[in-house]
């Protein structure tokens, strides 16, 4: 009977640590993870560690220009830079007479909004979140008015090669940071 208990709890116990490894993450993107092709832009806040050199960690907002103030190093432009990129750059900066074997990591802080307009409660600047689709967007919103269209959604992502222009979305389509969504409405 002993010996069952054990293995129910076992069982019990490795199927908890196998669901929580599968939850969603929702923790800031660093060099190395699954958000290594995010590009940076105005507005992130970026946490730089250099290992052992607490006056070179240093939380730091990017500006509208699309540059960091680091210290040492001065103004450096980042806009568009992945955070592995980034790391690099600062990294091949330090060694270049300031240490000998420097181990920068970076942190998103914070991502820069989206923009949600149109027919939804609450229009207006939200805070990014990792793994944000058009629905939790439309949610943070304050959801859909009456006069919201069930099937018009927009998305202009920022950056875009194509002018700025809009595509048509999904409930179930990725939203970016800066991304700006219009949210149609209907006419019945």
């Amino acid at each position: 009977m002993l010996y069952r208990f054990c293995v129910f709890v076992f069982l019990l116990t490795v199927s908890q640590l196998s669901f929580s490894a599968g939850a969603s993450n929702n923790s800031p993107a660093v060099a190395g993870d699954g958000f290594s092709d995010y590009r940076l832009g105005a507005g992130d806040l970026l946490g730089i560690q250099v290992f052992g050199e607490d006056d070179l960690s240093v939380e730091v907002r990017m500006s509208d220009a699309g540059t960091i103030s680091y210290p040492f190093l001065g103004e450096l432009r980042v806009q568009g830079m992945t955070i592995g990129a980034l790391s690099e750059l600062i990294t091949n900066q330090l060694l270049d007479g300031y240490l000998v074997n420097p181990s920068v990591n970076i942190t998103v802080l914070e991502y820069r909004e989206f923009y949600i307009d149109g027919a939804v409660k609450k229009p207006g600047a939200y805070p990014y979140q990792p793994g944000l689709t058009l629905q939790r967007a439309v949610s943070l919103a304050g959801g859909f008015t009456e006069r919201a269209s069930s099937s018009k959604f927009y998305i202009s992502h920022e950056g875009s090669t194509s002018n700025n222009k809009s595509v048509r979305a999904k409930l179930g389509s990725p939203v970016a940071p800066g991304d700006v969504i219009n949210i149609e409405e209907s006419f019945f």
